[in-house]
Parts: C-alpha cells; sequence; structure tokens
C-alpha cells in the first residue's frame, strides 16, 4: 500500500485499497473521495471494516495484508472510543503531550474553557466523569487545528443525555475550526443529526451513499429526517414497521 500526504488541507482519496487480516478480507478495493470540510458518517454492522479503514485514514494500520493508495491531505487527530488520558498527567498536561508547552498552553486552557472544563485543568483524569473525559479529548484533538478529524464512536459510551451535550458541543467547535471529519457510528439517528454524508459499509466496499441536505440544528421529528432514518435502515438491511 502507498499513502501521500500532501496538497489541499482536508482532502482525502481512497484509491482501489484493500485490507486483510489471516487471510480473510474486510476491505475489498474500496474507493471513496472526500472534499475538504465535508462531515461523513461510517455506518455498517460490526465487522464491515469501518474501524480498519479509519485506522488506515490516520496511519495507525501496519502494512502488511494492505494494498492501494491512500491520500490525506493535511495534519490529523484521532478521537478514540475511550478518552486515553494519562492518569499521572493533569487535564491540561495531557492536552499538550507532545507540544511545547509554553506555546501551546494558552490555546489548551482557551479549549478547556470551552468544552466545560476550565476549573478541572489541574485535575486528575480519574477524577472526572465520563462525559468530561470525552470533553477533554475532543479539546486535546482540536488543539492540533487538524484539516481532518477522525473519530472512532467517541460517543458510544455515553449516556443518552451526555451524547446529545457532546453533540452540541462538538458542532460548536468545528464550526470555528472546520476540519473534514470522518465519525465511526453504529447509531443512525447519531449519524443523521450530525453528519452531511453517509456511507454504508458491507463486504469492506462502500454499498451506497446518502447525502443529507438537512439544515443545522436538525430534529428528529422532522419529515425529511424520517424519510432519511427509513433510507438508512433499508441499506443497513433492518425492517420497519410502516
Amino acid at each position: 500500500m502507498s499513502r501521500h500526504v500532501a496538497g489541499t488541507p482536508g482532502s482525502i482519496r481512497v484509491q482501489r485499497f484493500s485490507r486483510s487480516f489471516d487471510g480473510k478480507t474486510v476491505l475489498d478495493k474500496l474507493d471513496l473521495e472526500v472534499e475538504p470540510g465535508q462531515f461523513i458518517a461510517l455506518l455498517g454492522e460490526s465487522g464491515s471494516g469501518k474501524t480498519t479503514l479509519l485506522r488506515a485514514l490516520a496511519g495507525l494500520d501496519p502494512q502488511p495484508g494492505a494494498s492501494g493508495r491512500i491520500t490525506v491531505e493535511g495534519n490529523v487527530s484521532v478521537l478514540f472510543q475511550d478518552a486515553r488520558l494519562l492518569p499521572w498527567l493533569s487535564v491540561i498536561d495531557n492536552l499538550t503531550l507532545g507540544l511545547e508547552a509554553r506555546v501551546a498552553a494558552p490555546a489548551a486552557r482557551q479549549l478547556l474553557q470551552e468544552v466545560g472544563l476550565g476549573e478541572q485543568q489541574q485535575a486528575w483524569p480519574a477524577t472526572l466523569s465520563g462525559g468530561q473525559k470525552q470533553r477533554a479529548a475532543l479539546a486535546r484533538s482540536l488543539l492540533r487545528d487538524p484539516h481532518v478529524l477522525l473519530a472512532d464512536e467517541p460517543f458510544g459510551a455515553l449516556d443518552a443525555l451526555t451524547r446529545m451535550r457532546m453533540h452540541g458541543l462538538l458542532f460548536r467547535l468545528i464550526e470555528r475550526v472546520r476540519p473534514t471529519l470522518i465519525l465511526v457510528t453504529h447509531d443512525v439517528d447519531e449519524a443523521l443529526l450530525l453528519a452531511d454524508r453517509i456511507l454504508v459499509l458491507k463486504a469492506g466496499r462502500i454499498a451506497d451513499d446518502h447525502a443529507v441536505p438537512l439544515p443545522h440544528p436538525r430534529r428528529a421529528d422532522h419529515p425529511g429526517f424520517m424519510s432519511l432514518r427509513q433510507g438508512l435502515l433499508h441499506s443497513l438491511g433492518v425492517e420497519t414497521a410502516a
């Protein structure tokens, strides 16, 4: 597999990308083009290749078993389901890890204020709730000024109310930064509430590509939302009552 990084920041191109594990093909000659600033959600059954594709885009996947070409333009940040904060560092030190602390600290403090953790800058991660840890992880990912933000089910472990708050927070922050964003999720409603474009993966390829032409903020009771939801469930092979 060849991987190239150069050109227009935020754009992504995947050409005939395949990935196998122990002889089992997970992604099969997959093609994808993403324009800068798009918000894409990846849907599909477990094992359909969503996380494998995300890891390949992030450059976190080892080379053996892969073929094809991936082009990712600009800085890339990854937001995992697990916040992955180092327990022996304070919240703000977790944010600035790997950066010049004296330079990054003012921006880190500002981001922590924006995500509602201004009073927890010196707190230990163990003292934070699950939602607070994910807010810190989101702030950390945006501190790198990413052109591409790759999010692997970052809200999957949160309760429904905390997840709704995280959705709103995510939108407020990315409206300012405006990265290309690819979100892996199993939640059809979450995909429709957030994304501009939803890709359904099946058998290692993109089976369906749905545009979401609804204005923000979105409501689940909007007639257009319900129509798109039915189409997505059909793409996923889920039968629903009329």
